[in-house]
C-alpha cells in the first residue's frame, strides 16, 4: 500500500513538471514569436555587399555564418537575441566596424545560396570581356549627412569623412563657399555622391562629432524614384531607363508611345 503510495506521488510530480515545462515552452513560443516578428521588422539593418533586397535576402539566408567567417575585418556579425534584426543573419554597424572594402570580397562567393550575388558585383573587361568581382559596386547602403552638426557646416575645417573614403574624390568630394557668417573663412563642405558611395561605413566610423554627423542608411529607405511618366532630357543615359517602361499609345496616331509623344517638340507645337 505504501508502494503504491509513494508511485502516485511520483507520477503527481511528473505530470506537474510536464504541465510547467508545457507552459514555459507555451510563454517562451510567444516571447519568441513575438521577437522574430518585430526583428523581421527592422528596415535599417545594412547587409554585407552583393546582399539582394531584403525580402528576397531573408527568403533565401540559411543563416549559415560562412561569409561572417569569412572576413578578415571581423567586420560582419550575425544577428542574436540582443540585436533588432532577424536572427542568424549577417550584418554590420559602421560605426562600430565599417566594411574596408576587401578587393576579392571573400564574403561573397562563399555565399551558398546567392543571398550575397556576386553577379551585382561583377564588372566586365572592356577589352578582354573578362569578368572580375569590383567591390566599388556595391550598394550596402548611402551616406547621409545631418548638416545641421556636421563640424565642416559650422564653419570648422573638418575632412574626416572625406578622407575616410576608400573613393575619396569620387563617392565625397568637397564644395567650397564662402562663410557669410564671419566674411574671412571659407566652408569646406562634404558632398556625398549617391550613384558612386557603396554605403562602406568609413566615413561614419571616422566622424569625430560625438554621435556621428554621417551615418549609412539603405539606399531605398532614403532615395526618392522617378516616376515612369518622367525622363531627364539631358541626360541620355535616362532614356534606357524609359526603354524598359510599359509604352502605350497615342489616341491621335495610334502608333506613338505617348512618352516619345510628350517629349517630342515638333508635336505639342503642332497641337497648339
Amino acid at each position: 500500500m505504501s508502494q503504491k503510495k509513494d508511485n502516485n506521488s511520483s507520477r503527481r510530480k511528473m505530470l506537474k513538471k510536464v504541465v510547467e515545462s508545457a507552459s514555459l515552452l507555451s510563454i517562451g513560443g510567444l516571447f519568441w514569436g513575438g521577437y522574430i516578428e518585430e526583428a523581421k521588422g527592422s528596415e535599417l539593418v545594412l547587409r554585407p555587399p552583393g546582399a539582394l533586397k531584403e525580402k528576397e535576402f531573408l527568403k533565401t539566408c540559411i543563416k549559415c555564418g560562412l561569409c561572417v567567417e569569412a572576413c578578415p575585418y571581423d567586420t560582419l556579425k550575425l544577428a542574436n537575441a540582443d540585436d533588432s534584426v532577424a536572427i542568424g543573419t549577417p550584418f554590420f554597424t559602421p560605426r562600430i566596424t565599417p566594411c574596408y572594402m576587401c578587393t576579392d570580397i571573400p564574403c561573397v562567393p562563399i555565399c551558398p545560396t546567392e543571398s550575397l550575388s556576386d553577379e551585382s558585383v561583377t564588372s566586365k573587361s572592356e577589352i578582354t570581356n573578362e569578368e572580375t568581382l569590383d567591390i566599388n559596386k556595391s550598394e550596402m547602403g548611402l551616406a547621409i549627412l545631418d548638416t545641421n552638426n556636421c563640424l565642416a557646416f559650422l564653419g570648422v575645417r573638418c575632412d574626416a569623412c572625406y578622407r575616410a573614403c576608400p573613393l575619396m574624390g569620387e563617392a565625397i568630394t568637397l564644395d567650397l563657399e564662402r562663410n557669410t557668417r564671419t566674411n574671412k573663412h571659407a566652408l569646406i563642405k562634404p558632398h556625398v555622391h549617391a550613384d558612386i558611395c557603396t554605403g562602406c561605413g568609413m566615413c561614419e566610423h571616422a566622424c569625430v562629432t560625438e554621435k556621428p554627423s554621417i551615418i549609412i542608411f539603405p539606399k531605398e529607405k532614403v532615395q526618392g524614384k522617378l516616376h515612369d511618366d518622367y525622363i531627364i532630357g539631358w541626360d541620355k543615359s535616362d532614356e534606357v531607363r524609359m526603354d524598359s517602361t510599359k509604352v502605350y499609345k497615342d489616341s491621335k496616331t495610334n502608333n506613338q508611345s505617348t512618352l516619345d509623344y510628350l517629349n517630342d517638340t515638333e508635336s505639342i507645337l503642332k497641337d497648339d
